[in-house]
Order: structure tokens, then sequence, then C-alpha cells
């Protein structure tokens, strides 16, 4: 099972570590700064703590929710957590060992979630409702003051972690939904590499008469990231080709997994003035030809 760094930092944001950055106008408030923080009596059965700016959290309020969904995030009961968000119709048709597919990704959000959650603000406008605490951010560093958007559905608070048109698509592709945000995760990270690969090769060409290099070489050199070689990470197989004098290359990525870590395979190609250029397809998994 491979862990891409990106797609875990995809599940950060998705997950809702990252605020919407739509705002709900407020009528009215509910915040009531420097009251008492809740009892134990309204916290929720976990080692997560609220601390910082104190108010009053009332038991299964927007804030009571932002809180419960991290504990249970921290406690890596995923499925819990993700049920208290608009991504739930994303895990509902997942099975347990379907779930267990995003678990060392979920796991990788997991430990960045801090054990004292600092909850700073609530407003409520209606059905509406926006709470302030510091979390992590989407580079799964420092936590930062955000601020996270919720709505009521059937008498329920839930944490808004996508917006309206991923919504859509999480309805529409259901349980695959996640399988789809890695693949194309995997993907656009391939694309990436490639390019930084042809990047690499220039900088390669330029100091040695012109000649390319192989993957290891470029990877020796500090030019490419040591991923490259492996598709542990990134979910993609990398491979160079290089012409009898080394005056031209072509390279492939190709899912190491089709269907699983990505769809697409790619090329680059170099063309008559030695500009790579890239292609893709979907050839089931196979490498495409030179």
């Amino acid at each position: 099972m491979f862990m891409n760094p990106k797609f875990a930092s995809c599940l950060l944001t998705v997950v809702s570590f990252i605020a919407l950055n739509s705002a709900c106008s407020v009528a009215e408030t509910a915040t009531n700064a420097g009251t008492e923080p809740a009892g134990p009596k309204n916290a929720a059965n976990t080692e997560t703590v609220v601390k910082g700016p104190s108010i009053t959290i009332e038991p299964n309020g927007p804030a009571d929710i932002v809180r419960i969904f991290y504990a249970k995030l921290r406690e890596r009961r995923f499925r819990e957590a993700i049920h208290l968000t608009n991504l739930r119709p994303a895990v509902e048709g997942l099975s347990d060992d379907e779930l267990k597919e995003f678990e060392v990704d979920l796991a990788a959000v997991a430990r960045h979630v801090p054990s004292d959650i600092e909850i700073n603000g609530e407003i409520i406008t209606g059905d509406k409702a926006t709470v302030t605490a510091k979390l992590p951010h989407e580079d799964l560093e420092r936590p930062e003051l955000q601020e996270l958007n919720l709505r009521k559905e059937n008498g329920n608070w839930i944490i808004l972690s996508v917006d309206e048109y991923a919504e859509r698509r999480i309805k529409k592709t259901g349980k695959n939904y996640l399988r789809l945000l890695r693949i194309e995760t995997h993907q656009d990270e391939a694309k990436a590499m490639l390019d930084r690969i042809a990047k690499a090769q220039m900088a390669f060409a330029t100091q040695n008469s012109g000649r390319f290099a192989d993957l290891h070489t470029l990877v020796d050199t500090g030019l490419v990231p040591n991923d490259a070689l492996s598709a542990e990470s990134t979910g993609y197989v990398y491979a160079i080709t290089l012409s009898e004098n080394a005056a031209r290359y072509h390279m492939t990525a190709t899912p190491s997994e089709y269907g699983k870590s990505g769809l697409m395979s790619f090329i680059v190609k170099l063309d008559e003035k030695n500009s790579p250029m890239l292609s893709s397809k979907d050839t089931r998994g196979k490498p495409m030809q030179n």
C-alpha cells in the first residue's frame, strides 16, 4: 500500500482542515467571548482539549461538532469523523475493507491533528454557522487560525469540507469519490514530475555537451528527487530511454496499479528542436510507446 504525501495533503483539505472561503452574512452572532468554557459534561469522550479564548460551547452546536470531528479524526475513527461533514456520501457506501484503502493517507492526516484544539469563536446565522479555530494548515505544518463553515441538515450541524461543485460531484460519484480524487492527484503529480525531469535533462545537457542522462544519474546529481525511483509515494513508474549517443531521449510515466493509482499513461518526447512534448493516453496500465 502506497502513501502519496500530496494526496494526504489533498485529504487534509477535503476532510476539512481548510475552511471554505465563502463566508455567510452575519445577521446575528452567538459568540460569547470572555465566558467560561463548557464543562466536562459538554466535552466529547476524547483526549482532544479545547483551549484558547473562551466561548460557550453548546452540546451538538457548531463548535462542539468541530471539536468532536477533530477528536474522532485524531483517534482514527475516520468513518465517524467524515460522517460529520458533507463528504459523508463518499464513505457511506464503502465497506470497511474499501475504507482501509485510504487509511494510510488518512492516518497521515490524523497525525497532524493537535491534542489541543483552540476554538476561538462561533457565529450562527439561521442554518449556517462559522467556527474559528486554530488548525493545521494544508502543508501539514504549524496550526493557523482558520474559519470552518457549517450548515444544519435535518436538525444536525455538518462541516462543509468541500464546495458546492465538489459536493454535487460527491453525490454523483458516491463511494468512488475518494478513489477518483487519489487518481487525479497522482496523475497531476505525474505530469509535474515529468516536467521536473524534463527541466533536469535540460540542465544536465547544458553541462554535459548536449548529452542527456538516465533517471538514476539525474537523481544522484540531485536534479530529480528520489521519489521518481519508486512508485511507493507517487503511484507511478517513471522510465527514461536514451538514444545510442544520449543526444535524444523519451520518458514515460505509467500507473503502478492501473485503476487504483492512476488511469492515464504519459510520455514525453522531444520535437525537432529538442523541446519536450507531453502526451497522455489510457493504455490500461501499459507504458506509452515512442
